[in-house]
Order: structure tokens, then sequence, then C-alpha cells
């Protein structure tokens, strides 16, 4: 009997199961997410499948209310939830909007700290699900291919490997919070100049070595759930509906299963948006506010047109939906699961965001041990630079932060120091239009510094504001940078100061390289400090005094000079006829500086400390599958704690095809008390000794001698063993 109620029991079930509707009830739960994907779309009409895959507001897709499918809402950015934007973009000034604004994308993946990248994710999703956010516009992941390209402080790194590693975390911590995170901008958007027309032409091995193991790293390791189309063409046709880089690459090669989301405004042609993988249309027309008219978006009406008459099928509208109802389910805004609430500005957030920033500035140059500056020897201390007073979360573009605060180096400084020092403040130079030298600042500058016990001169980019674009923005989105010489009248000022106190600390702002050439000699410390975020300045005055120990590592290289780096020494800068040839091909960035023999001012994943750190006993072990196993000791030889990244490279010996004289492929961070070793295990797959054979169209291991090296940046190697494979 027990086993006859038993039995109906589940028959009771199955055929209630059937029966109930789509608002998630227990009966309901029996289904798999596909099945009530699948539900839904019977009883969706054409009209509401339309609605859902092109924008009804600036930041927001179309609901579907009666089927119990809410609007979904997106928001930049990727290092910061941007001010709210409605239906006209309207930007909310309450207190409660104000987010935390964590260092930038290069800043950090100058901690080499995947941990942290983690943390970073994680401050990010819980910000956007307090705010009501299923979507945050980020992590941007595009290769560093130009110190001019206005956006690579958004970006991480001119390297793949070390991109593939910081990004997983970032995406698993946004998505752990129930928001879908979107990396970006797929593909080869290395540059704003012409980015909305340029085409880029590239071979497939550089496709595949250098542009692509990012993206993939984000679908295949990180799980991501929306993809952002990039607004340039790749070989002729738009990468936001691009027949191979999303129809083969992304989606089949890569099974990536999520939604494609276009940028604002990259869609350029119906047929093309519905056949070659675009699942959501967004784009915005300032001008015309809440009048604006969603439904003639390329994905609005004239698809519904376009399938009545036959001449596009229903199903592939029905996979752009199903996409993007599987990232709903993923992220409870539908299925009845509870959402996760999320927190806004919470002291856990902002003291993630100044630990991130201290492990990401990158002390370039100390030169006497000039750094760190004792506080019990100093009595006045000058400040000098407008950037040591500039706040710079609002500009940046898209990227751009309501910040709750933001500490300035200065205030970071005075807030180190106490009452105890006098802090004296220059500016130095101004930020204006037309970039002119105030030689008044200067000679006011110069005084202050030369009557110091220490002189601090904070210099480098700023962020580009809407009122400064296609004028004089630098590291802002949709200009690049002139050139690499700092603006303002800034070296001269750098000059002037060092002039009358050769012990001036030199703290460099900003996305990436600037020419130093005219100083760097003179200058015995220099700090690199990217855009640190809202505690930046803490971060800033704690290195300086010693409170933290620096341990960030450059992720580009700093060129001495712009036509030092391979795509400007080419000349495939920024192209012509709106098409740009990358022929430097895999040599980027250090691949390029260590095979050519280029010198440059400063290389990959160079970065100092206040301690010292010895490299000991590289060992080399055959694994599983073709795989190394290597192990290196390092010890911390100096009386300071401290952090080493242990950097490992290969080197093919002898190869049938060109290959860098060295390639990152795998490093890890440690964290020693004077004194104290650890041993560091890597396990370097196959796919570390690789390459991609174009004529094979596959990866190739070619047998024979490889060597790996330990070392602290790209021209820091330690220690060097060989083997064969």
């Amino acid at each position: 009997m027990i086993r006859k109620h038993v039995f109906k029991w589940v028959i009771v079930s199955v055929v209630m199961a059937g029966f109930v509707g789509c608002t998630g009830t227990p009966e309901k739960k029996t289904l798999s997410v596909e099945q009530k994907i699948d539900s839904l779309l019977t009883e969706m009409t054409l009209e509401e499948k339309v609605t859902m895959i092109h924008a009804n507001a600036s930041f927001t897709t179309g609901a579907v209310p009666r089927l119990g499918i809410p609007e979904w809402t997106m928001s930049d950015g990727p290092h910061g939830v941007r001010k709210e934007h409605g239906r006209g973009w309207v930007g909310s000034e309450s207190p409660e909007y104000f987010a935390t604004y964590l260092p930038v994308g290069v800043s950090l993946a100058s901690t080499w700290n995947p941990e942290l990248g983690y943390t970073f994710g994680q401050v990010l999703g819980e910000e956007a699900r307090y705010r009501g956010k299923d979507v945050i516009l980020g992590p941007g992941i595009n290769i560093l291919r130009t110190p001019l390209n206005g956006r690579n402080f958004e970006y991480m790194s001119e390297d793949p490997y070390l991109i593939s590693k910081m990004v997983v975390g970032y995406i698993k911590g946004v998505q752990d919070q129930n928001v879908a995170a979107c990396v970006k901008h797929y593909l080869a958007n290395n540059q704003e100049t012409d980015r909305n027309t340029v085409s880029v032409e590239m071979s497939e091995r550089t496709l595949r070595e250098i542009y692509l193991p990012g993206f993939a790293a984000a679908v295949k390791d990180g799980g991501v759930y929306t993809l952002m189309g990039a607004y340039n063409k790749f070989r002729g046709q738009y990468c936001t509906h691009h027949e191979y880089l999303i129809n083969k690459v992304l989606k089949d090669e890569l099974g990536f299963e999520g939604a494609v989301i276009s940028d604002w405004g990259a869609v350029h042609n119906t047929l093309e948006a519905l056949k070659f993988g675009t699942d959501v249309e967004m784009g915005t027309d300032l001008s015309q506010g809440d009048k604006k008219d969603y439904t003639k978006f390329f994905m609005g009406d004239t698809v519904i047109s376009l399938v009545k008459s036959g001449t596009i099928s229903e199903s592939l509208i029905n996979d752009k939906v199903r996409r993007i109802l599987r990232v709903m389910y993923k992220t409870n805004v539908i299925g009845g699961e509870k959402r996760m609430e999320g927190s806004f500005n919470t002291p856990e957030h902002q003291a993630a965001a100044l630990k991130i920033a201290e492990e990401a500035i990158v002390l370039l140059k100390n030169e006497g041990n000039l750094l760190p500056l004792n506080k019990s020897m100093l009595k006045n201390v000058a400040v000098i630079g407008a950037n040591a007073s500039r706040k710079q979360g609002g500009g940046g573009g898209s990227s751009q932060v309501n910040a709750k605060y933001e500490i300035t180096p200065l205030q970071g400084i005075e807030k180190v120091l106490f009452e105890n020092v006098e802090v004296t403040y220059a500016e130095g130079y101004e930020v204006t239009r037309n970039a002119k030298i105030n030689t008044d600042k200067i000679k006011e500058a110069a005084e202050a510094a030369k009557n110091a016990d220490a002189s601090i001169l904070v210099c480098g980019w700023v962020h580009g504001y809407t009122d400064l674009w296609n004028d004089n923005a630098y590291d802002a989105e949709s200009v690049d940078k002139p050139n690499m010489f700092l603006p303002f009248g800034q070296d001269e000022l750098i000059n002037a100061v060092l002039k009358v106190n050769p012990n001036t600390i030199i703290v460099i702002m900003g996305g990436g390289p600037v020419d130093m050439t005219r100083w760097e000699s003179k200058a015995k410390a220099i700090v690199f400090a990217g855009y640190p975020g809202m505690e930046g300045g803490t971060a800033i005055a704690r290195v300086i005094f010693g409170d933290v120990n620096p341990s960030g590592k450059l992720t580009m290289t700093f060129p001495k000079r712009l036509e030092d780096s391979p795509a400007h020494a080419i000349g495939e800068y920024p192209g012509k006829d709106n098409v740009v040839y990358y022929n430097e091909g895999i040599m980027v960035g250090y691949r390029y500086f260590d095979t050519k023999k280029v010198e440059p001012q400063f290389p990959f994943g160079h970065g100092l400390s206040y301690t010292t750190f010895l490299y000991e006993n590289l060992q080399l072990t055959k694994g599983d599958n073709q795989s190394v196993i290597a192990t290196v000791t390092v010890r911390n030889t100096g009386s300071r704690p401290g952090a080493e990244v242990m950097q490992l490279y290969v080197k093919d010996v002898e190869s049938s095809v060109e290959r860098p004289d060295k390639e990152l492929k795998g490093f890890q961070k440690v964290f020693l008390q004077p004194g104290e070793s650890k041993d560091i295990i890597l396990t370097l797959s196959v796919d570390a000794f690789r390459f991609f054979d174009e004529k094979k169209m596959e990866w190739v291991l070619e047998p024979g001698k490889f060597q790996v090296m330990a070392g602290s940046s790209s021209r820091d190697i330690r220690l060097t063993k060989e083997i064969e494979l």
C-alpha cells in the first residue's frame, strides 16, 4: 500500500507540473530552466519577444508584464556603479546614489592579485544589486596596443595571460551577487580614434594568441553571463554583428550561452544583427530624451515585419530571447528565487577600495632609497601639482563614478602627517582647454619645493570630462591622446622643481605611460599611481611614508618614446582610409620590446619594493598531458614585510614560426615577513608551450627544448632552466 501511495503522488506531481503557470510555484521547480524558458516562449507573442531584444529606455530593455518578465536594467561601469540614468539621462543627486569609486581596471591588474579581482567584483556586484541593476557593464579587457588609447585606463594589460587571470575573479565576484557581468569590448577595440568606422585587420594567429584569450577565459573560466560587442569593424564587418567573431568563435567554439549586448548605437544593420549574433540592441539619442521612439531601432518593429513576411525565421528571435531569459533566471531576475539585497558604500567597500589601491601602486624608481620618507624627520612638506588636489572619479566618459567621497593625494598626505608637519600646496599647472604653460605657477611651485624638507610632485594625465571631449581630453572615452608628452607644461614644471630640490618624489596619475625622457634621469623616485579610486590619496600617502610597502607591478611596457611602441614603430596607428593593419602581429608590448631588443623606460612586470627578494632553486618536472610543474623558492632578504610577484616566462628555443623572446605563462603574488621564504609551485599546462598554426587552424606543440624563466619583470629574470617536451 505504501508503494502505491508513493506512485500515485509521483503521477499527481507530474500532472500538476504541466498545469502550473510561469510565476514559479513549488511544483514548477521540477522543470529545468530551459523547460521554463520553452514554456515562456510558447506564451509570448512575436511583439513581446521583439520588445525584449532592444532598449526601451537609456539603460533598460522592454518588459513583458503579463508573464512576469520585468525590464532588464543595466548600468555602467567597470569600476563603480554610474550615476542614475532614467528615460532621458536624468542624473539623481540623492546621496544614496553616490557610489564606491574603485581603482580603475589598469590599477586592479597592477595588483597582480586575482583574489583582489574577486573582491573588486563583489563590491561592484553588491552595489549594483543595491541599486536594482541586473547587468553591470564591465569588466573591460581590451589589449593595450598603443599608449595613446583613451580607454587604456579601463582595460587591464598588454598581456593576454595576465588579463585572463584577473578577469575571472572580477566576473565571479559580480555574478555571485545575482548581477550579470558584461565583458567588453569584443573585439579589438584598441583605439578610440575612428572607433565607429575603423576596420581592424589582423592575422588569425594574432587573434588567437593576443586578442581573444581574455574573452575566452571570461567565457570558459569566468562563466560570464553577458558580453558587449565593440564599435569598430573586424575584417570589414561590424563587431557587434559579426558572423565569424560571434556566431562561429564566441557561440559555437567557446560555447557562450549568454546574451550579446551591443554598445550604445553599435548596431548598423537589421539583417546582420539578427543573423550574426546580436541579442540586445542598446542605444540612446541624447537630443530626443523622453521622445525617442525605441521601436524604430534596427531590432525594433522592422523585425516584426521581417518575421511576418517570412524573410526571417522566428527561431532567430527565440534564440535571442532565450539567452536573455537564461541570464534572468541565473541572476534571479525571474523565477521566484529571492535576489540578494546588496549593499552600498559600506565601510567594507571603502576598505576594499583602499586595499586594492595600496597593492596597485607601482614604485618605478627609488634611487638611493629616497623612499619611504621618514615622517619623524620632517617639519614641512611641499605638495605640488594640480593632480594632487584634483578629483578624478567624475571623468573618463561612460565609466564616470559619482563617488561618495574621493581622497586626493593632497588630502591623503595631510591625513597621514596629521598636524605634526606643515604641508604647503602649490598647483604648479592648470588643467585648461588650451594646455598652456603657466610660468607664474611654476615659479611658485619651485619656491615651495626649495624651502621644504620634502617635495612631492603629483603629475600625469587627467580623466577627460564631458565638456573636454574632442578638444583637450585625456584618458577618456571617444578620444585618444595626441602624444605621450605630459600636457599643461608639466615637463617644464618637473624640471624646475627638480632643479631646486633633486630629492622631489614624482607621482604619476593616469591610465598609462608618459614620455619621461626630458626629466627621468634627474628624478630619484618615481611612483605610478594609476587612477587609484576613492581612497587613492590615502594609499599614495601610505606608500610614500612607508606605512605600506609597495607591491604593484606594471601591466604594460613604459616606452621611452611613443615611436618605440610596436604599433607606432611600424606606422600602423591609427590607420588609413578607415583601415588599421595590426602588422606587428603577436609582437605586442613586451613581446616586441624584448624580442627586438628595444630598451623600454620601464619594462612589463616591473615594480620595486622597500625590501629585497631572493629567488632560489628553480625546479622543473614533467606532469600529465605535456604539462610542466615549476617550483621556485622566494625569500624576503630585507628588513621589512613585503610582497613579491614571481613571474614565469616561457621561451621556445627553436621554432618553425617566429615566436617572442618570452611570454608570461604563470605568476603568483607572495607575502613574506623579513627572512621568511616560501616555495611557489605553478603548473604550466601544455597551452603554455603551444602556438596557433594558421595552416592547420589549430594549436600546436612542436617537440623541442623550452626555457622556463622566473623573474621579477620581463627584463629582470633571476632563474632559468630548460626542459624538453
